[in-house]
């Protein structure tokens, strides 16, 4: 097993490492000497700074989508953020209608909350985007109903980096007095989002994707047009009602200081991912029957086929190197992606796929690395392979 110190990391889609900058902010609210208090306890100076933290954490994150702060509730993530904006408007609206939208490739997190409420009597149409993974939206517009009451379609995907137009989706579902809803855990912090442009109504926003700490996410909940959720985890009526329990102050204040950072860099690591991701792609197009599925993607997702190769033997073969066969949400099943086969793509191609993800803290050299121990073992392994 190779040290995990010397191990070059490609899987920042499946989580990103916590910013050091991120890590001295939020050390300032633990212990003894720091920032504590519960953030609800309004009868002490401890108690009033805790909240004052979580005020500004909450105008960092709407700041970055150019909400107001009073339209950002705190989660645990992006699963329980898609859980709350989900179940939320369906159970509030349902004497409206009871008729989701969703598309094949959205995450688990999206796919099974919609499972659960087909359970409670809802419907729900599962999209199949085109081979590039796009959604054509004049299928969306077909399986508009009357009693359609919820779009629900990530901007980027988790598999593929392709990204949505979501301002056409968000405008078409607007024009029908439909709720639009997006996943944007792989988004957020790396392109532009701007709800005062694009009329969205709810949108997730997950910590451990962009260089916060697991267990802290957002909702964003438009309030003007009002948005009405019926709160999924009751006790305390806090975040205005819609999300009960202690906040988690170091949590909340890690999320706003990356978000801010995120701000602060976006255009410039933008860039920078587009140059590593082009060297990447470049170093691995010496080899044959190779493709790299979607198109309109964001830079640092690349999912990747080479035919003949077994992507488990793959990742096998290459210890120095932490990449993905897909979504690190499903990777405990042996099934092909759900995404890929939603674009067309074959089992048996599906299985010989990789994804890898680019961050941060990645370099030119890393790339060049990492690139030539692929080849090299995807060229061993297609000269012992009965194929």
């Amino acid at each position: 097993m190779a040290n995990s110190n010397n191990i070059i990391y490609l899987d920042y889609a499946a989580t990103t490492p916590t910013d050091p900058r991120v890590i001295q902010k939020m050390q300032n609210y633990l212990g003894i000497d720091g920032i504590f208090a519960n953030p609800a306890s309004n009868t002490h100076l401890p108690g009033w700074q805790a909240a004052e933290a979580v005020d500004l954490a909450r105008e960092q994150v709407a700041n970055l989508i150019n909400a107001e702060a009073k339209e950002i509730v705190f989660t645990s993530g992006a699963t329980e953020a898609n859980n709350l904006a989900i179940k939320g408007i369906a159970q509030f609206y349902q004497n409206k209608g009871k008729h989701i939208i969703t598309l094949m490739t959205e995450h688990k997190a999206i796919l099974d909350t919609c499972h659960a409420l087909e359970k409670q009597g809802f419907r729900i149409t599962y999209l199949r985007p085109q081979k590039n993974g796009l959604l054509n939206l004049q299928t969306l517009a077909a399986a508009i109903c009357d009693d359609t009451i919820l779009i629900s379609i990530m901007q980027v995907n988790n598999e593929t980096g392709v990204i949505q137009n979501i301002q056409k989706i968000a405008e078409l579902a607007k024009s029908k007095n439909i709720f639009f809803h997006t996943d944007a855990a792989q988004s957020i912090g790396k392109i532009t989002l701007d709800v005062k442009k694009t009329p969205v109504d709810l949108v997730s926003i997950c910590g451990h994707k962009i260089y916060a700490p697991k267990g802290i996410g957002a909702l964003y909940v438009r309030r003007k047009p009002r948005v009405r959720l019926i709160e999924q985890i009751n006790g305390g009526q806090h975040e205005s009602g819609m999300r009960s329990g202690t906040l988690a102050t170091h949590q909340i204040v890690a999320l706003g200081e990356a978000l801010h950072i995120a701000k602060m860099e976006l255009h410039d690591e933008y860039s920078r991912m587009q140059n590593l991701s082009k060297q990447f792609w470049q170093k691995l197009s010496v080899l044959s029957e190779i493709k790299r599925n979607g198109e309109n993607c964001l830079p640092n997702i690349l999912s990747i086929s080479f035919n003949g190769i077994d992507n488990e033997a793959l990742m096998a073969s290459c210890p120095e190197l932490a990449f993905s066969a897909g979504s690190a949400c499903t990777s405990a099943t042996i099934e092909a992606s759900h995404v890929l086969q939603a674009m067309g793509i074959n089992n048996a191609l599906a299985n010989n796929t990789i994804r890898i993800s680019l961050g941060r803290f990645i370099d030119e050299q890393q790339i060049e690395t990492a690139t030539n121990i692929l080849v090299k073992q995807i060229n061993r392994l297609r000269a012992i392979s009965p194929l």
